[in-house]
């Protein structure tokens, strides 16, 4: 395998979707993410985008963005060049609904839009076939 760290951004950008992405100005967008809302000020509500899906044909939903979020959470770094992209260590998310995911911060986080530019949501069959997490129970297979 060629460890040049560019395959990674090659990986994710070609088979996995993002939370929001940036338009031709630098403004921040929607993907995965159609809407969203602070229900409190620890409290960050996402609605998911109907109908969209991976490349390999199954359904984005929820649960995949819950376990994107879990996922990195695991890491002990997860963005080692830009640690302002890392959510705090307790961050959590839950499914509220088909549609609807709710994160849980210990504290406010202003820049949570901007975190989600550097997330991204895999499909199923990553989690199960790729990128380390049968081999080495992590994924952080770009050891």
């Amino acid at each position: 395998m060629d460890p040049n760290p560019l395959n990674w951004l090659f990986i994710t950008w070609n088979t996995m979707e993002e939370p929001v992405r940036t338009d031709e100005r630098g403004h921040i967008v929607g993907a995965v993410m159609e809407d969203s809302r602070w229900a409190d000020e620890k409290t960050f509500e996402v609605d998911v985008r109907r109908g969209l899906r991976f490349q390999d044909g199954e359904d984005l939903n929820t649960q995949h963005v819950k376990r994107a979020l879990d996922g990195v959470q695991r890491w002990k770094a997860p963005h080692p060049p830009g640690t302002s992209l890392n959510f705090h260590p307790e961050a959590m998310a839950e499914v509220v609904d088909e549609h609807k995911v709710r994160l849980r911060f210990p504290e406010t986080d202003g820049l949570v839009l901007g975190k989600f530019r550097g997330m991204h949501v895999p499909s199923t069959r990553f989690w199960e076939e790729g990128f380390g997490y049968r081999k080495n129970g992590t994924g952080e297979g770009h050891r």
